[in-house]
């Protein structure tokens, strides 16, 4: 008999850290499969439809076979040039669409792959710390070390930074931004970018900022653009994403723009990796920026409302939290009184799936100092959104027992 074959996989696999969501998604589809209704507020997945325009040009850009040849890489002309006109007109941003601006299989993908162009064994990347997995994990496939600084979002958090650049050797390589932030939906004022771009061109460090919920904003509040501050192309990029703002998430379309030789970088690992996306998706996400210019403040106006929901739901359950202006999320700290004995962040989410049928992300999921926390993504509509809250709360809120009647005297 021959011995069993060992698979030898990179040691790429093993500098990855556990993921920490596949307890959650394995209950959560056994779930499913039995027939029990898991709402689910654990993953920032939109489920309102795509513009009826946007579809409407997809199937009409599918019919012709001219496009169902390999596309480009960097993305085709058209997409470009409209995103460098989104970004003049609603940032006053002017980009070169030929050298400044590449298409993404979705911010994710583009991400990951300018990770990979930049960054190599000895080479490091600072991080907030909650923070987005692939901003972590993209670093460690990349060969490089990842240095965590508990998130802020002001001057004390670049201090903070600043002070961690100052005690490393060799200086880190790329320092990664994400305002609006995922998971915990801060964000930050114009003069943030000014200052962190100031620090980081003193040390010569990258910038790349993950702008995906720059467009959903509450309260009247405008989420600044990295690429609006003076100087930031010439030390970094910044990531859109069609995703958040239009709900077309699955459609996998981004952006990188910025800084030449960095989106250079990226074509040229791109070049290798793929031949860009299904073009019918390129020419309707162009016809989304041009025809749909209202559709990401009404779209915001719906998170927004589901905010609000949500919020008066967590002051029921005495759950602390920092009400936020933008991005799809709720980041909430867990009433201390609802933790059972040793219990941690991720252990309580399973619970509250066997509970409350609820689906939570686990703050710990997101890094060390996400623990104690849960983020709630605010895709289902108000209804589904009322029935979670209503179901944490009966899992969660011990109910007083009614007293007997009285008895009348005579």
């Amino acid at each position: 008999m021959n011995p069993p074959f060992k698979i030898d996989v990179s040691s790429r696999i093993s500098r990855l850290p556990p993921y920490l969501f596949g307890r959650i998604n394995k209950m959560k589809y056994e779930k499913r499969v039995a027939g029990i209704d898991i709402i689910d507020l654990g993953m920032g997945n939109p489920t309102d439809p795509t513009p009826t325009c946007v579809v409407e040009k997809l199937s009409e850009a599918a019919l012709d076979p001219r496009n169902h040849r390999y596309s480009v890489s960097n993305g085709i002309a058209g997409l470009r040039k409209e995103v460098a006109k989104k970004y003049h007109d609603k940032y006053g941003v002017t980009l070169d669409p030929e050298s400044e601006i590449i298409a993404t299989i979705g911010s994710k993908e583009g991400f990951s792959h300018l990770c990979l162009a930049l960054l190599g064994p000895g080479d490091t990347a600072i991080v907030g710390d909650p923070a987005f997995p692939i901003h972590i994990y993209a670093v460690a496939m990349a060969g490089a070390n990842v240095i965590r600084v508990p998130l802020g979002n002001d001057q004390a958090f670049l201090d903070r930074i600043e002070r961690t650049i100052e005690g490393l050797y060799p200086t880190p390589k790329l320092l990664i931004l994400n305002y609006p932030h995922n998971p915990t939906a801060m964000t930050i004022e114009a003069p943030f970018w000014d200052r962190a771009i100031a620090m980081c061109r003193k040390y010569g460090i990258m910038i790349i900022s993950d702008f995906a919920y720059g467009e959903i904003n509450f309260d009247g509040y405008q989420a600044p653009s990295f690429l609006s501050a003076d100087g930031a192309k010439e030390i970094g990029v910044e990531f859109t994403t069609m995703s958040k703002s239009y709900n077309m998430a699955g459609w996998r379309c981004g952006f990188c723009a910025g800084n030449a030789e960095m989106v250079k970088a990226l074509a040229t690992i791109k070049g290798y990796y793929d031949y860009g996306m299904f073009a019918p998706i390129q020419i309707a996400s162009v016809i989304a920026m041009r025809e749909c210019l209202n559709i990401p403040s009404e779209q915001s106006k719906i998170y927004e409302h589901r905010r609000d929901v949500v919020c008066h739901g967590l002051d029921k359950l005495g759950w602390a939290y920092d009400k936020p202006r933008a991005s799809m999320f709720v980041w909430a700290k867990i009433n201390p009184a609802h933790f059972k004995d040793r219990e941690g962040t991720i252990d309580f989410c399973l619970r509250m799936m066997d509970e409350a049928e609820v689906a939570l992300a686990p703050g710990r999921a997101f890094g060390e100092h996400g623990e104690g926390y849960v983020r709630i993504a605010l895709v289902e509509n108000e209804h589904r959104l009322k029935q979670a809250m209503r179901n944490l709360e009966r899992a969660l809120v011990p109910r007083k027992p009614k007293g007997k009647p009285e008895t009348a005297q005579a």
